[in-house]
């Protein structure tokens, strides 16, 4: 009973001090709120304003996990999601009972099934295609389905490792990212496309001015099959790229020429580029350099100012054309970006990309100059819808973070990622295992490519760029649906054309 009696007493004396440091607390957070200016609601609720803090900061997590719909969350659903997670294991992406995805939203595609569509032996897979037919060393670049930019820096040494070795299990392509190319890029032995950003990272000299030597040098890896230079990407038109001086560690900054432990900002364009007629000599430049195919990326806001391009190149020549044109949607992603940027400025993917494609087309450029479509293209109809509305190719960035295990935990720019996927912390990276995440790459790529090609045998078609605008329909505001071939007519609408 003593026993018992001394054990209640320990308890109660533990209550008083735990209940005297909380009120303890409690007093100096309430002197605290109520004499700093900085926050309204504490000064107006102290102690108790707090919470709306809190909560604010969990709301993101609990909507995410407990309250939104399939088809709700941005910038990518749950649904989306998923599929992206069962297509990277193999798993089956077969659902029962009906589809959820609201077919009345204006702007959904709708694809057109044929009446009589080919038979299993008379379905073909994607054909490789040709870029930079007058480059020293064309490019055969074999699948329509590829990584889009993602340096190392932006994403972490184990998250390029596994791109680099799915890449090359799936026969894709990598790009680098604007950051340089790394051991990690190469490591895997893939095809890669080394983007030259306007801070010129892996190519620049010490001025940060394009070096010749450098340039070659990079072109010297037999894995390097194109240059792409970034004029601008969707998240961030009219800025350049953003890294945290917490992600310069020694070797990021060895690999790019830069200052460790600084944050790097690229700047908003390249200083040799002040017009298209620069930027058409800048083009030719690298291009003469390398011998490998040289393109640009770009986010446009309107297909008038790019018309002089196209006109300029008319004037020059076919030859003076860049390869290929990387057409970034509005909605595009990255680690970090400021939000009327991310937001506000740059046409979505949907009005982009066939303003571009119908750019090439009426200039005669067709089999000169391809297009790569990107910008939350990660799930086949996405990809498909960008086939049919004329795009050569799709990068997908995003995707492939969802292959890695990305949960969109929106830490990207705060070098906490949980995934190990854009930090550079070595504990959080300990969870992005390599040997694992690889075939996961590979197999999203296979599985994108594999329903792809089911949706081009179900509109009648054979492969997949034999898809046209006539093959899918868009969604409108009252509900019914109209060819994408009339709503954007690949030529000029008084020529009579069926796509």
């Amino acid at each position: 009973m003593g026993f018992v009696m001394t054990v209640l007493q320990g308890m109660a004396v533990l209550f008083v001090t735990a209940l005297g440091v909380l009120v303890l607390a409690a007093l100096v957070m309430f002197v605290l709120d109520k004499t700093q200016t900085g926050d309204a609601i504490r000064r107006n609720y102290p102690v108790i304003g707090r919470f709306r803090h809190i909560f604010s900061t969990l709301g993101e997590f609990f909507r995410q996990y407990f309250f939104a719909m399939d088809r709700e969350e941005m910038p990518f659903n749950r649904a989306q999601r998923e599929w992206v997670k069962h297509a990277a294991v193999g798993g089956s992406n077969t659902v029962a009972f009906g589809s959820t995805r609201s077919l009345t939203v204006p702007g959904t595609p709708i694809f057109v099934p044929a009446a009589f569509p080919p038979l299993d032996d008379q379905f073909a897979s994607t054909e490789p295609m040709q870029i930079g037919p007058t480059a020293t060393t064309p490019y055969i670049a074999k699948s329509i389905f590829n990584v889009s930019g993602m340096s190392f820096g932006a994403i972490s040494r184990p998250a390029v490792e596994a791109l680099s070795r799915g890449a090359v299990k799936a026969g894709i392509w990598l790009n680098t990212g604007e950051g340089g190319v790394s051991p990690y890029h190469l490591s895997g032995g893939c095809d890669v496309v080394f983007q030259i950003g306007t801070a010129k990272y892996g190519v620049r000299d010490e001025d940060g001015a394009l070096s010749e030597a450098k340039l070659k040098e990079v072109a010297a890896h037999p894995n390097v099959r194109m240059f792409e230079l970034k004029l601008a990407q969707g998240a961030k038109p009219g800025k350049g790229g953003i890294l945290p001086g917490q992600k310069v560690t020694a070797e990021i900054a060895a690999i790019r020429g830069i200052r460790e432990g600084q944050d790097s900002i690229s700047p908003n364009r390249h200083v040799e580029a002040a017009d298209f007629a620069a930027l058409l000599d800048m083009i030719t430049h690298i291009r003469e350099v390398t011998g490998k195919p040289v393109g640009i990326k770009t986010v446009i806001g309107s297909s008038d100012g790019w018309e002089p391009f196209f006109e300029l190149i008319a004037t020059r020549g076919a030859d003076s054309a860049p390869d290929f044109i990387t057409v970034d949607g509005g909605e595009g992603g990255t680690g970090a970006a400021p939000m009327p940027l991310m937001d506000l400025v740059g046409l979505p993917i949907r009005d982009a990309l066939p303003a571009m494609v119908d750019l090439r087309d009426r200039h005669g450029l067709k089999d000169r100059i391809r297009i790569i479509a990107s910008g939350k293209l990660v799930n086949p109809g996405d990809v498909a819808w960008a086939v049919c509305a004329g795009a050569d190719f799709v990068t997908s960035a995003r995707g492939f973070m969802f292959s890695l295990g990305c949960i969109q935990a929106l830490k990207c720019n705060k070098n906490t990622c949980p995934t190990g996927i854009t930090t550079h912390d070595a504990r959080l990276q300990e969870g992005l295992v390599v040997e694992d995440k690889y075939a996961r790459v590979a197999q999203y790529a296979k599985s994108v490519i594999k329903e792809l090609e089911t949706i081009a045998h179900s509109v009648g078609v054979a492969e997949p760029r034999q898809m046209r605008r006539r093959h899918v329909r868009i969604v409108q505001a009252d509900g019914t649906s109209i060819p994408l071939n009339r709503m954007r007519p690949s030529v000029p609408p008084h020529v009579a054309q069926k796509d």
